[in-house]
């Protein structure tokens, strides 16, 4: 895996946990899914970059 991407998984997770959070605290269903699709995009990038070994 490397650094670059898997800095990018780390950030699309936390950049999508911060805006799914902060919808919902302002009742914004509708931006908190989009959030909520970036931080699964993150993780689903960790999980191809983490398969293909060193």
């Amino acid at each position: 895996m490397s650094a670059s991407e898997k800095a990018k998984a780390q950030m699309e997770q936390v950049a999508g946990k911060a805006v799914r959070k902060a919808a919902h605290a302002m009742g914004k269903e509708d931006l908190a899914v989009k959030g909520a699709a970036l931080e699964a995009r993150g993780k689903a990038r960790h999980v191809k970059e983490k398969g293909k070994g060193p």
